[in-house]
């Protein structure tokens, strides 16, 4: 990787829901190139920090700083054409479409041409969709997902469908990606792949990538720093043996026997 610099920076980032607080003064930096999970137990607020971060929820309160960009309250689709894209925990696919046309989805937000264009099909845009497709089938393969470009989403395999969502995310170029429990509902064989996927993006194509993640196993083979919430506050950070043995942790989440199996 080439030197570090930080792509996101979160300042006290402060969410509530009436009288809740989900999110409460979380800080953090993500390094460019870098791996980053966060962990922690149900209703930690992982996911509403995520959706904060990705423009779903304005904060109350705080700063968020994505690639030199203020962005806390943009709309999503704003913060995508800033190349920031997510994954969600229950996959959200387009179940009646096909797998290749699920991935121009995401491509759609590259897109140079206009409502009008597309509406009369002038040359222009239909250059610029077969660009779209001929990008979708490349990311297909790259997931491991080809030869099933035509085949309904809703169709494939569990694993297969998270590739799905991976690549869509992809066609939209993002420098980083948020996935909300990838692994989730996966067997090991799945999770092992999509350990290696998770790598490839950062290696090959250099995204950065922010994760939530309950199993441990990946979250400590995977990542190169893991931040810990609990009750919408963050408890501790660190690289994955730091986490691992660090006592508050291991009381509000993990387990002495869960932090002795990863450390075996």
């Amino acid at each position: 990787m080439s030197e570090s610099t930080d792509i996101l920076t979160t300042i006290d980032v402060v969410k509530r829901f009436g009288g809740l607080t989900a999110v409460n003064k979380m800080s953090f930096t993500i390094a460019q190139g870098c791996i980053f999970s966060i962990i922690g137990p149900n209703g930690a607020g992982k996911t509403t920090f995520f959706n904060t971060i990705s423009g779903l929820y304005k904060p109350e309160e705080g700063s968020i700083l994505f690639d030199g960009n203020r962005i806390e309250g943009q709309a999503p689709e704003k913060i995508t054409a800033l190349h920031m894209a997510r994954t969600f925990q229950n996959i959200r696919l387009f179940g009646s479409m096909t797998v290749i046309e699920n991935i121009m989805v995401g491509a759609y937000t590259r897109l140079k041409q206009n409502a009008i264009q597309a509406v009369f099909r002038t040359r222009s845009f239909i250059e610029e969709e077969k660009q779209a497709e001929a990008r979708a089938e490349e990311l297909m393969e790259y997931v491991g997902l080809r030869h099933v470009g035509n085949e309904l989403a809703s169709n494939l395999p569990y694993g297969a469908q998270r590739r799905v969502e991976v690549a869509r995310a992809l066609a939209s170029e993002p420098k980083l990606l948020l996935l909300d429990e990838p692994t989730a509902g996966m067997n090991p064989s799945e999770s092992e792949d999509a350990l290696r996927l998770f790598r490839r993006l950062r290696d090959d194509l250099g995204i950065t990538i922010l994760l939530i993640e309950h199993d441990m196993r990946v979250v400590m083979n995977v990542s190169e720093r893991i931040t810990v919430m609990d009750y919408g506050v963050k408890i501790a950070e660190g690289t994955p043996k730091e986490i691992a043995a660090n006592p508050q942790v291991i009381e509000a989440y993990l387990g002495r026997g869960a932090a002795a199996a990863m450390t075996a």
